[in-house]
């Protein structure tokens, strides 16, 4: 007997055969059209892990990794948008703070989406972004250098580290306001379509009810480092999509055939290791299975443009946009313990 399709994941395929595959070349070089944002708001897949009682599916971490699959290998830039709102959701769900009440249910609904803005606290102790206690709250200065979705989100989860290395995290409204100034569109090689900016904050002032956490900076890379370990899901789409684009191709049906029975091993391997109970376990296996994804990915995604020919290399090509976007992924949330592994892997 098989295993029923969860309702988010059946959505999600609705979703991407319906959307965002026809269009996914057309908004590789338009960008991401908030159309897209509003068929993800209603799908409900924006509340895929919030708790029930606020409106969010409670699903568990196996269907947001099926769903991640499938959005990254249908439309890569829409799936990188979406994917910003769920660590927002998931430290409101967490916290017992007054900002909980404002925010989860909305979010968890879809009324609002939310960006990230913290990927720079891995840089420490370099602080790209200063928190500074005020009266009735906080100051933030700096430079964000990425964020993603400016213009479709509602909302944005930014942090700051303070001088005793503290992580302050707290939400605002995602747009131009006092302290808060937008660069233009970052003219990018993939995934320019996902409308990435930086973002250069000069006293932007926040409420203490806006946060949302304050942790040292050395539980934060602790609790940060089995995210950055793990195959990435997204990996996994993007090369199994590019391995459907050479079903109907002969002369690849044995690429195909050893690519993709390879790519179900490492899948089931990596994923195992997600479901670990002690995620801060077995680190170098982990990186070694990521590591190995990215071969894979890369092995299919160019598999594909030999097999397309000279018809890859236009920008309307599904092959290329796939090999593009599988570019962008090994660079995704990377650390610099992730670059080590990786970089030596590649030394053999």
């Amino acid at each position: 007997m098989t295993r029923a399709e969860h309702p988010l994941v059946a959505r999600s395929r609705r979703l991407a055969d319906d959307l965002l595959v026809p269009n996914a070349e057309r908004v590789d070089q338009e960008g991401v059209p908030a159309g897209h944002i509003e068929a993800v708001r209603r799908s409900g897949l924006l509340g895929l892990g919030a708790p029930k009682e606020y409106g969010g599916a409670a699903a568990p971490s196996s269907v947001g990794r099926e769903t991640a699959e499938i959005l990254a290998g249908a439309c890569c830039s829409t799936w990188f948008v979406v994917t910003q709102h769920y660590t927002p959701v998931k430290l409101l769900a967490a916290t017992g703070l007054p900002v909980r009440e404002r925010l989860l249910r909305p979010l968890a609904s879809g009324e609002l989406l939310s960006g990230i803005a913290f990927a720079h606290v891995r840089a420490f102790p370099r602080i790209l972004v200063r928190a500074t206690r005020e009266a009735g709250g906080w100051r933030f200065d700096g430079t964000v250098p990425w964020y993603t979705g400016w213009g479709l989100n509602d909302v944005m989860l930014l942090a700051g580290v303070t001088d005793e290395a503290e992580v302050v995290f707290a939400f605002t409204e995602a747009r131009e306001q006092p302290g808060l100034r937008a660069s233009a569109p970052l003219r990018l090689a993939a995934l320019a379509a996902a409308r990435t900016v930086s973002l250069e904050l000069d006293g932007l002032r926040l409420a203490e009810e806006a946060v949302v956490q304050r942790t040292p900076q050395e539980r934060f890379a602790f609790a940060d480092r089995p995210r950055n370990t793990n195959a990435s899901p997204a990996v996994f789409g993007i090369a199994y999509a590019a391995l459907a684009l050479m079903d109907d191709v002969p002369e690849a049906a044995d690429t195909v055939r050893s690519l993709r029975t390879r790519l179900d091993e490492m899948r089931e391997r990596a994923y195992a290791l997600w479901d670990h109970p002690v995620p801060h376990e077995r680190i170098e296996e982990r990186l070694t299975l990521k590591t190995r994804s990215f071969d894979l990915m890369r092995a299919a995604t160019t598999a594909a443009i030999v097999a397309g020919g000279g018809r890859s290399l236009a920008l309307g090509s599904r092959a290329q946009r796939l090999a593009r976007e599988g570019m962008f992924l090994l660079v995704q949330g990377q650390t610099a313990e992730v670059r080590r592994a990786h970089l030596g892997h590649l030394a053999g």
